[in-house]
């Protein structure tokens, strides 16, 4: 396989970040200048795994030819289009990316096609995006869109009635009736297709006995966290993954809240006066968790009241707790969640239970593996449903996590906003949002990025602000879940699903002004399958959303 093609620089100096003016006519001006970097001549590249044996998805990819690029993949998937349309696989220029190799650059200063650029990131206080005028597509709106932060609802609130920014994220649930009351304001609820859950990791005692975690299943009251702490539009969890997303609650409902019995069970598996454990959560608001310290509070004194359990709380910085689960480094109970990327089953169950699942949980189950890899392959939902009802009713058998709650959320404006949306996967898209008159746009959610190197991030306020700058060959719908072109206009599969040939978009460009090519995609996407390629580091270099939704890397170390 032939995997380093150039050799990347140890030593580089971005000396100059310059906001252009844009020029007239067919020109089509560069919006961010890093002095020192070259555009290439296209070069045809395919970089191929001897064999599959290694465990992921992708046999090979390659750059044909300027415009066409081809993956060649182990086994059918006909979820493809909408996995590849996912922000984390975002395309930038392969030059750029060399460059930045070395660096942490490529945290804070994307170089993508959208129709945002980065014009300033004021850490801990501001995010600046600046109108794309060579945007391949439709302009943005307003010429200037800003990303704040607040953890707290009632402060975000406070600052839209105020009239200091334009639109926020998650709202109370209190304050829906509020917003839709207010003439002057706007509300947008937001499909609930998303799970939080509350996790256990089945490496660290006791959570390592089965009869311990089915045992806290029973003994949560899911019903009451719903009712005392989630909007309308939620619902108590029957299964892992949304039943609007097909296939998505077939097989056995979780278990009915029963705390005698639970505390029966817990007896049983050697536990009768229960045991102490950690609480870990990290304090931001979600969709599937819009009150957080509420409903870690409501949690630790049920465990407590039910089942003797006493769990200390401990809240942790978002990247570090992020970091800590999906290392498999949280050693107690830990409550998070998830929102829908596109509306597949792959999506939810794959990505957390899969073989190519992060370490959140502990060792892999192989009854919920070999299940969701026949499911995977299979093109439609009824040769699919047997597999996902074994997949579901494993995952109730073996409790690697308990599903609480399918939380109803929303975006609220000011009412004087034009295109304004929720979307069901929490990708917002700014562009099309606009107030007459105005030329700043400022959004308010509920943390900072972490950071702005997408491939290698995970919480949604990164993926949100990588969207309005980065793409992908394929993408969704403003405010939808349907897959459409976006960077590829058209795409193609064989007969058996295991190869895709995409057509590029011609004359693209990057907001550095080079002009989108194959060997950009290839090289945006293989730095994340082959763990020895030199640009596989990223922020954490987990790149959890690779081995969730396309297994194994390639030259993966040694566990």
């Amino acid at each position: 396989m032939k995997r380093n093609l150039f050799a990347v620089l140890s030593v580089f100096v971005l000396a100059s970040l310059m906001l252009a003016a844009c020029g007239g006519g067919g020109a089509q001006p560069a919006a961010i200048t890093i002095e020192g970097l070259k555009e290439k001549d296209f070069a045809p590249v395919k970089y191929e795994a001897p064999n599959c044996d290694y465990g992921g998805e992708f046999k090979s990819m390659e750059a044909v030819d300027e415009s066409t690029v081809r993956f060649t993949l182990c086994v059918p998937d006909p979820a493809f289009p909408s996995k590849i349309a996912f922000s984390a696989f975002a395309v930038q220029p392969k030059e750029y990316l060399e460059f930045t190799g070395a660096t942490g650059a490529i945290l804070e200063q994307p170089i993508g096609t959208g129709p945002y650029y980065v014009a300033q990131w004021e850490r801990g206080n501001q995010l600046i995006f600046k109108r794309f005028d060579a945007y391949w597509g439709e302009k943005a709106k307003t010429p200037t869109l800003v990303f704040r932060w607040g953890s707290e609802s009632a402060q975000r609130l406070l600052e839209l009635q105020s009239g200091t920014v334009d639109g926020i994220d998650n709202p109370a649930p209190d304050d829906f009736a509020v917003i839709e009351a207010d003439p002057n304001l706007q509300l947008k609820p937001r499909p609930a297709l998303n799970i939080f859950y509350i996790g256990m990791n089945n490496t660290y005692p006791p959570f390592d006995n089965e009869k311990v975690r089915q045992a806290i299943a029973m003994g949560i009251d899911r019903q009451r966290i719903v009712d005392n702490f989630y909007p309308a539009g939620s619902e108590v969890a029957s299964h892992f993954t949304p039943c609007a997303i097909p296939n998505g609650c077939v097989g056995e409902s979780w278990y009915e809240f029963n705390p005698e019995a639970a505390r029966a069970l817990l007896a049983e598996a050697g536990f009768p006066d229960g045991f102490k454990t950690k609480l870990y959560y990290r304090d931001v608001v979600r969709g599937y968790l819009p009150q957080v310290s509420n409903v870690a509070q409501d949690i630790q004194a049920q465990l407590k009241a039910n089942l003797n359990i006493d769990a200390e709380i401990e809240v942790q910085e978002s990247g570090t707790f992020l970091d800590n689960a999906d290392s498999g480094k949280l050693d107690g109970l830990h409550l998070l969640g998830w929102g829908a990327d596109y509306p597949d089953q792959t999506n939810f169950l794959d990505y957390h239970f899969g073989a190519g699942a992060s370490k959140q949980f502990g060792e892999k189950f192989p009854d919920i593996v070999e299940n969701l890899a026949k499911a995977a392959q299979l093109a439609s939902d009824e040769e699919r449903r047997p597999y996902y009802e074994a997949a579901n009713n494993a995952i109730k058998q073996h409790v690697p996590m308990i599903p609480v709650a399918h939380g109803g959320s929303g975006t609220a404006f000011k009412a004087a906003v034009e295109g304004a949306h929720a979307s069901p996967l929490g990708n917002e898209n700014f562009a099309v949002m606009s107030i007459p008159g105005q030329d700043t746009f400022v959004w308010m959610q509920n943390a900072e990025p972490i950071s702005l190197f997408c491939a290698d991030e995970t919480d949604g306020e990164s993926l949100r602000a990588c969207e309005q700058v980065t793409q992908s060959l394929l993408g969704y719908q403003v405010a939808g879940t349907a897959v459409e072109p976006v960077l590829a206009e058209s795409y193609e599969a064989n007969a058996d699903l295991t190869v895709w040939t995409f057509k590029l978009r011609p004359n693209v460009k990057f907001h550095n002004g080079f002009t989108l090519d194959a060997a950009d995609v290839v090289e945006s996407l293989v730095l994340q399958w082959d763990a020895a390629h030199p640009l596989h580091k990223g922020n954490t270099g987990a790149f959890s959303y690779w081995s969730g939704l396309f297994g194994a890397f390639l030259n993966a170390p040694a566990e």
